[in-house]
């Protein structure tokens, strides 16, 4: 039987869960039990997570339809496994990766918009010469479960945003982001525990429309509704959150850059423990 849940995200969350993804306390106590027991008394070849926190995401993606959720949950663990460069060594103290966290690649807002987690994305921020496209998407995925899973279970019911800054990128850059890889990671949005309701690419100069191609290729058709291409920065940026929750450096009001990425770092490094230890959970 699966540990009691707490629903601890207000009156408002409470009814919205119930109304769209029809979660009640009944409804959530009855699927996680079935979860628990399809995971520990059936054989799968997954080495899964039993706790609620973990489990609640798919129930919820899948607004509790059990054999859905079962189905996201293997497509998870098969992603983890397959992609094992992305789930294992991950070090936030490795002196390449700790880089590669502060130059600011993947940054959660502290600030919800609409209820809604936003991620900034700065696809230009590392440098392609040193940096591996592997680590960097090792490291996105370290700070997005650690963001979704500890710090903003609201994700799990309202969904996130996820902006893309395409500023500053170079062919160097577009040279690491292979079709092999951009499909690999387009997999990944639509397997993963915490889902975008938009992606919004800012930044993007016609010229960019070779590599958003390549990523569109590999999105299924709900994902390419999803997805809207902004050449301008800040304007455009401005018009899809409010200002009051960017950092400075976008026109926004919460603090600078530098100290945002500050405060995921310190996030990171004190799950350094949890990290490490979650590489074992994946398909065999």
């Amino acid at each position: 039987m699966s540990e009691k849940y707490i629903f601890e995200l207000g009156a408002e969350a409470e009814e919205y869960a119930k109304e769209n993804l029809n979660e009640t306390e009944e409804t959530r106590e009855k699927a996680l039990n079935e979860i628990h027991a399809w995971l520990t008394e059936e054989k799968t070849n997954l080495n899964a997570r039993l706790e609620p926190r973990y489990i609640l995401p798919f129930l919820r993606q899948s607004k509790f339809n059990i054999e859905e959720a079962k189905t996201k949950i293997i497509n998870y663990y098969n992603l983890r496994r397959d992609n094992a460069k992305w789930f294992t060594d991950r070090d936030p103290t490795n002196p390449e990766l700790a880089e590669i966290i502060k130059v600011g690649v993947f940054i959660p807002l502290r600030k919800l918009y609409k209820n809604q987690v936003v991620f900034l994305i700065r696809t230009a921020a590392h440098d392609p010469k040193k940096h591996s496209q592997e680590n960097v998407f090792k490291v996105d995925h370290m700070i997005l479960d650690i963001a979704a899973l500890f710090e903003f279970e609201m994700a799990h019911i309202y969904g996130a945003i996820s902006i893309f800054d395409m500023n500053g990128v170079t062919a160097y850059h577009a040279k690491q982001l292979t079709p092999g890889i951009v499909k690999r990671s387009v997999t990944a949005w639509g397997n993963y525990h915490t889902t975008s309701k938009n992606y919004d690419f800012i930044n993007s100069p016609t010229y960019l429309n070779v590599i958003l191609n390549i990523f569109k290729s590999f999105m299924s058709e709900k994902m390419k509704r999803c997805t809207r291409v902004h050449t301008k920065g800040i304007e455009s940026l401005h018009q899809i959150v409010n200002k009051e929750i960017l950092p400075e450096e976008y026109g926004g009001n919460d603090g600078k850059l530098e100290d945002l990425i500050n405060y995921w770092y310190e996030k990171l490094v004190n799950k350094r423990d949890w990290l490490l230890e979650d590489e074992k959970y994946r398909a065999d």
